[in-house]
């Protein structure tokens, strides 16, 4: 597949993009940190909309069980509230973002598929079974997403410890790592 045909995820997922480093200039450094960045935003926004989701439909079938009495409205403002993520906690020291990122526009992923159903407006209307089998697609994906994620964190940790190394041994200038933030 041409470079410029490949996913990002797969671009920092090849062993070949934090090989070498020593070797890169910082304007390379720079790159392949914001496309860490970048897929970190993304990876991220998809992990709150798989947990909203998982979140919805875990309430859901705790109420058809018996083991929650409120609807789904009356207990929508505490689900949502409960997936706020708490920024001390994120992997790369960021702000969050407000807005949604940007995102590549493919529909072709499975993760576009899953968050594209349209299942939380036929809530009442699904099976049990149904609603195991959305939970269990979910379930799947949020899992190759977090993976995804934790691979993005693995690149971004061995770019900055490169950057590190240069600044500790005198190989670049404050002004110039300043300029890659």
């Amino acid at each position: 597949m041409p470079e410029s045909h490949r996913r990002r995820i797969d671009t920092v997922q090849d062993p070949a993009f934090v090989e070498g480093l020593a070797d890169a200039d910082m304007d390379s450094l720079r790159e392949k940190r914001k496309l860490c960045n970048d897929l970190d935003t993304e990876l991220s926004y998809y992990r709150r909309l798989l947990h909203g989701r998982l979140d919805l439909l875990d309430f859901e079938i705790r109420r058809r069980s018996g083991e929650e009495t409120r609807s789904l409205i009356e207990a929508l403002p505490e689900i949502l509230a409960s997936e706020m993520p708490d920024p001390r906690r994120t992997g790369m020291a960021r702000s969050l973002p407000i807005d949604a990122p940007e995102i590549p526009d493919s529909g072709r992923r499975t993760v576009d598929r899953v968050l594209g159903d349209d299942f939380l407006t036929k809530l009442p209307l699904l099976g049990d079974v149904e609603l195991e089998e959305i939970r269990s697609s979910l379930t799947t994906v949020e899992r190759v997403v977090s993976k995804d994620r934790r691979t993005v964190f693995s690149a971004h940790e061995i770019i900055n410890d490169e950057l590190a190394r240069r600044y500790r041994d005198g190989l670049t200038s404050v002004d110039e790592l300043l300029q890659s933030s």
